[in-house]
């Protein structure tokens, strides 16, 4: 027994020993006593399970909201695609007239990488790994 049916217990304890004390025709109004304090016993219960359902439902809402998209628009996959393009020629010159191939290599190599990881940001099923449609959100191979 919890704390809260101890409380309980005890005002039924104390509404019957009321109602001896003061015979059979209090007995109608510490009834009704005793039943709204049950009855804010039960909605309080009610309130918290509801406040928490809330606050679960939110969390999820928020952790979903989180990850990423599997259908981002066209539009910034094609935005993302010509501004790497873009920036890849000054990057090219830059990299090539400081260091030669190395240089060039170093550079390509960053342009491809912010593109992988910009693919795999935008379709999370690209590399072999799929989301789980189960409760805790695991990854899975």
């Amino acid at each position: 027994m919890d704390g809260r049916d101890t409380d309980l217990k005890k005002e039924l304890d104390a509404t019957l020993q009321t109602r001896r004390e003061l015979g059979e025709e209090y007995e109608s109004a510490l009834v009704d006593s005793f039943l709204e304090k049950v009855d804010q016993r039960i909605d309080g219960t009610v309130e918290r399970r509801v406040r928490r359902q809330i606050a679960e439902q939110q969390m999820a809402t928020a952790r979903d909201s989180r990850s990423p998209r599997p259908t981002d628009s066209f539009g910034e996959r094609f935005g993302f695609g010509i501004v790497s393009l873009v920036l890849a020629v000054p990057l090219s010159a830059i990299g090539g007239g400081v260091a030669d191939l190395p240089g060039l290599l170093v550079a390509w190599a960053g342009i491809v990488g912010v593109n992988v990881v910009q693919a795999a940001r935008t379709t999370p099923g690209l590399f072999g790994r799929r989301r789980r449609a189960d409760k805790d959100d695991a990854w899975r191979d």
